[in-house]
């Protein structure tokens, strides 16, 4: 009898453990479920272009550019977590609540303007793998019809969930530059001086805060967030578990582009190199001073490899997504290509080979990222005036933005807004 007495609390605290570990891997595999469109789109967001802008201002301003990239973590976090909530409510995406809630026309000039965003973007991206290409003697006539075929097949696997798997991946050998920081030792001291040095009064820095702003919300991630829920089929009771996505993804964005800003202000801006960097070339180049070529080679090429990947998968489907919505063809990733969704592969399959081919024929690029430039500084202020309002008008009460939180997004948005529009002139070269 003693032994049945002693053993049963025993039995009783393993089941009260079971049922917890139970308990706690349900919750781990419900959150798994949700997590995927806010981290992917950040990481996207680190692109090829995104990087070489943080390498710029850690080379041009030193630790001075760390502060800007911690205050836009808020505003970007604010921005898309709108999307989340309009693309499970509405269970639709940014182009057809812009057709049904402010017309055709709109649409299609919204729907253009962020196809022509896209292959800018693509563009970029193909740069920067042709560039790494380049880096170990690989010619741009393999590396870019390579990857363009192999973003092509990742698509047509019919299922959402794969592509963003697969777009994760490519995402998280960003996180290589991590080893570069360790090796280049960072002065903290340096860096909190830096924190405190906001030089305003020059008119350079302003700029390159004005890029930075410009490379950190792009247009196309509104697009593609919003398609991306609502491909994802996630429900209202999903809302929270995707705002933690975002806002673990916002995280990661800016921790990168704040290590991008270490890395060059620790090397080039601390020896006054001046040096100009512009492409992933000039990048190597400088670092290879402090930790060697090999080293150089290997961290920055699969740092920007993976950025520039995984935001081709994104850019490229939210082109492809907000066209096809405004033009209402069947839109999914979740079916494999048949005679209902060819217009959406084909449109996809087309974007893609289009930029590639301006990559590998056209010789001016420079002109080609200068109207790219001015174009998406000119959608910023639309596409964040529509997504306002779009909040406003489409979701029920419940769901929308209320009291102080609504007044800061509003106003972190204006700023937004007015960066976007400062940037149309230097982008002119006015």
């Amino acid at each position: 009898m003693s032994v049945n007495v002693e053993t049963e609390p025993a039995m009783d605290n393993q089941i009260v453990m079971d049922d917890s570990k139970r308990s706690w891997l349900k919750q781990i595999k419900n959150w798994m479920m949700v997590v995927g469109p806010g981290l992917i789109v950040m990481l996207a967001d680190t692109d090829a272009g995104y990087l070489i802008t943080a390498a710029q201002s850690g080379a041009s301003y030193g630790y001075a550019m760390v502060l800007p990239q911690i205050l836009l973590i808020p505003i970007l976090f604010m921005v898309q977590e709108i999307t989340v909530r309009l693309g499970i409510i509405t269970k639709k995406g940014h182009g057809e609540l812009i057709r049904e809630y402010f017309g055709k026309k709109w649409a299609y000039l919204s729907s253009i303007t962020l196809m022509v965003s896209s292959v800018g973007a693509l563009i970029t991206e193909f740069i920067g793998i042709a560039g790494v290409g380049e880096l170990f003697g690989i010619s741009k006539w393999f590396t870019v019809p390579a990857s363009t075929a192999v973003l092509i097949m990742i698509a047509f696997m019919g299922s959402y969930r794969r592509v963003e798997k697969i777009g994760i991946m490519f995402g998280i050998f960003e996180l290589t530059f991590i080893i570069g920081i360790f090796m280049v030792h960072p002065n903290m001291g340096s860096l909190m001086e830096g924190i405190q040095t906001i030089p305003l009064h020059d008119s350079s820095y302003v700029y390159l805060i004005a890029a930075n702003v410009g490379s950190v919300i792009m247009p196309w991630m509104i697009f593609y967030q919003q398609s991306a829920v609502v491909d994802k089929r996630l429900t209202p009771s999903m809302i929270k578990k995707e705002q933690t996505d975002t806002f673990v993804g916002t995280f990661i964005t800016q921790g990168i582009m704040i290590g991008f800003v270490m890395l060059f202000a620790a090397t080039v801006f601390k020896d006054h190199l001046h040096a100009n960097e512009e492409t992933v070339g000039d990048l190597v180049n400088s670092l290879a001073n402090y930790i060697g070529m090999g080293a150089s080679k290997a961290i920055l090429g699969s740092s920007i490899l993976g950025g520039a990947l995984v935001a081709a998968i994104v850019v490229v489907l939210a082109g492809t997504w907000g066209m096809t919505e405004v033009l209402n063809w069947k839109h999914s990733l979740n079916e494999r290509l048949n005679r209902s969704n060819w217009g959406f592969y084909s449109m996809y399959a087309g974007t893609l080979i289009f930029s590639a081919a301006l990559v590998l024929f056209n010789q001016n690029l420079v002109s080609i990222a200068i109207s790219v430039e001015v174009v998406n500084a000119l959608m910023i202020p639309v596409v964040l005036g529509f997504l306002l309002l779009l909040e406003a008008r489409a979701l029920p009460k419940k769901y929308r933005m209320k009291g102080i939180y609504r007044f800061t997004v509003i106003s972190l948005s204006l700023v937004v807004m007015a960066f976007g529009v400062y940037m149309i002139g230097p982008a002119l070269g006015m």
